[in-house]
This record gives C-alpha cells, sequence and structure tokens, in this order.
C-alpha cells in the first residue's frame, strides 16, 4: 500500500511541474485546430476554452517566436470567427467573387422547390394531391 506521504509528495510534484512537453499556447492552438473538423468538438471547444484563450495563444505563439503554431491558430481563429457568422446566418464573400454559388437570393426563402408530391404506397394517395 502506498503511504500518504508518497502520494502528496507526488501530486505536489504534478502540480508544480513545468518541463511538460508543449507550452500551454500550443495546446490551445492544438486543440483548437484539431476541433475545426468536428461540429461537437468545435462548439465543445468554444464553449470550454473560448474565442479569447485562442487569441490570447496565438499572441504568446507571436511573442515566443513560433510562427507556424501562430499561423495554425489565426486560422482556426478566423474559422471560428466564420462558423459564428454562417450560424448567425450572415454571409462573407471569399475570393475573386467569379465562383458561382448559385442565385443570389435577397428574400428569407430557402433553396427548396415545391414539386409534385410523392405518393405513399398502399395508401391510395394521388400524386397531384
Amino acid at each position: 500500500m502506498v503511504s500518504t506521504t508518497a502520494v502528496k509528495r507526488a501530486l505536489a510534484a504534478l502540480a508544480t511541474r513545468t518541463d511538460t512537453a508543449r507550452r500551454p499556447y500550443v495546446a490551445v492552438i492544438d486543440e483548437a485546430d484539431a476541433a475545426r473538423s468536428d461540429l461537437r468538438r468545435a462548439a465543445g471547444f468554444v464553449d470550454a476554452v473560448g474565442l479569447d484563450r485562442l487569441a490570447d495563444a496565438v499572441d504568446a505563439a507571436e511573442r515566443a517566436g513560433d510562427e507556424g503554431a501562430a499561423e495554425r491558430g489565426r486560422e482556426a481563429l478566423d474559422a471560428y470567427r466564420d462558423f459564428r457568422r454562417a450560424a448567425a446566418g450572415e454571409r462573407e464573400e471569399r475570393g475573386g467573387g467569379d465562383r458561382d454559388d448559385g442565385p443570389d437570393r435577397d428574400d428569407a426563402r430557402d433553396h427548396f422547390r415545391s414539386g409534385p408530391g410523392i405518393p405513399k404506397p398502399d395508401t391510395g394517395q394521388d400524386a397531384d394531391r
């Protein structure tokens, strides 16, 4: 059996440990970057960590001269801001404007069009209801 003193000593050593493999800002940027591929994980990241902390991590990476991490962090921050705009229903134009994303709509209608119904089998429902 392990003594209480040994457990306390081990916990104290872990609490004061400074020789971690990654800097804290890198851990935040890595998680932000990885979470972008899964909507639930991305939402969890924003809820748990927040975009302010990600922006702070980008600043810390820049101060440390870690341009690779800073660039990944900026890309992740831009992506999360795009996610937020999309969730709010805003549209941002990117690129040269040559892309055809379909008809521009100024009204609130969606892109679905009404058409003939699909009859349900064995219900006697007419197709032209």
